[in-house]
């Protein structure tokens, strides 16, 4: 069987691609994922968040001692946290470390950033870039056409900055995500990630305070890239990876099925441990002799909206057939 695919222009040896995660921020555990079969890592995301809260809680450690004598300015003078420095040194040692394709991932606020950034970790030696575009418009006068313009004229200016191929990975909830994909493709995108999965926060209701809830994802959820990733592969030039709740080797049959390029998987390796990558791949193998096909690209897009018998397919969001069919359903659930 041949798995190669291409994804951002570069060559992978099969289509399982380990997304940003705890496990792609450990030096060991990339080990353990290229020896389980991974094609290729996408490192854990460099937070501009998290550098700045880093460098406020470091400044508030060096100063705590600086009223205790009236003469003292302070016992640590120019001293400056390291900012992203100590996450690019560990970016090139991750490198160093594989052999598979290395992605670094960036998450950014301030436009310069973004292409500072991008520049730094392009120096480290990865073989690409995955943009995070997510914004929560908490402003009522930051329309979304200004969001999508500021996102695109960030990606411009790191596509001008850097050589290395660069990816979007983005949210669902774009007003019209076709048409944001339709100017991502216009500005030479190299491949965009179909979708961002994200921390939501929830409430202790007892102490009345917030808390981060955090849930694996499951393969119901891979419906939702599975439809936009059939929607959009025949419409676009650049590659999908399809992302989130992709679990077995079926899953990513499916995304293959519908056009994309490769998939990324993050929950199957907590739940099933790094591993279980070598038995998806098997999965992968054994699906394709059972159906004759010699390589990916045998079957890839085939069931793509228009390649399948019903174009409309993936179009339909109503439920008009369930409701004429309650008693089917009613059987179902008891």
């Amino acid at each position: 069987m041949n798995l190669q695919t291409k994804y951002m222009g570069l060559t992978l040896k099969n289509p399982i691609v380990a997304g940003a995660s705890g496990l792609t921020g450990d030096l060991e555990l990339m080990k353990q994922l290229e020896a389980s079969g991974a094609a290729a890592i996408v490192i854990k995301s460099l937070f501009q968040e998290e550098m700045q809260l880093e460098n406020l809680k470091f400044d508030e450690y060096l100063e705590r001692y600086n009223d205790l004598h009236a003469e003292m300015i302070s016992p640590h003078p120019k001293i400056q946290h390291c900012g992203p420095k100590e996450h690019l040194f560990w970016v090139k040692k991750a490198k160093e470390s594989v052999e598979i394709p290395v992605i670094a991932s960036i998450n950014a606020i301030d436009e310069d950033v973004w292409v500072d950034y991008a520049k730094a970790l392009e120096e480290t030696g990865v073989d690409g870039l995955e943009l995070n575009f997510y914004t929560i418009p908490k402003d009522s006068q930051y329309i979304g056409e200004d969001i999508e313009k500021d996102q695109i004229r960030i990606l411009k200016r790191i596509k001008e900055t850097v050589k290395i191929p660069v990816s979007v990975k983005l949210s669902p909830y774009y007003t019209n995500i076709t048409n944001f994909l339709k100017k991502l493709d216009e500005a030479k995108i190299d491949g965009v990630v179909l979708f961002n999965r994200f921390l939501q926060l929830d409430i202790d209701i007892e102490n009345e305070v917030e808390e981060n809830f955090f849930t694996f994802s499951d393969e119901s959820e891979s419906r939702l890239p599975l439809r936009w990733t059939a929607l959009l592969s025949d419409q676009l030039n650049t590659d999908i990876c399809s992302s989130t709740g992709i679990m077995t080797s079926k899953d990513v049959v499916k995304m293959l099925l519908t056009g994309a390029s490769c998939v990324q998987v993050v929950s199957t390796l907590y739940k099933n441990r790094i591993e279980y990558l070598s038995s998806i791949i098997q999965g992968v193998e054994s699906w394709m002799q059972s159906k004759n096909y010699d390589s990916i690209k045998s079957f890839q897009g085939t069931m793509s909206k228009d390649n399948m018998k019903d174009p409309w397919a993936f179009e339909r969001v109503q439920y008009i057939k369930m409701l004429y069919s309650q008693e089917d359903i009613l059987e179902i659930n008891l």
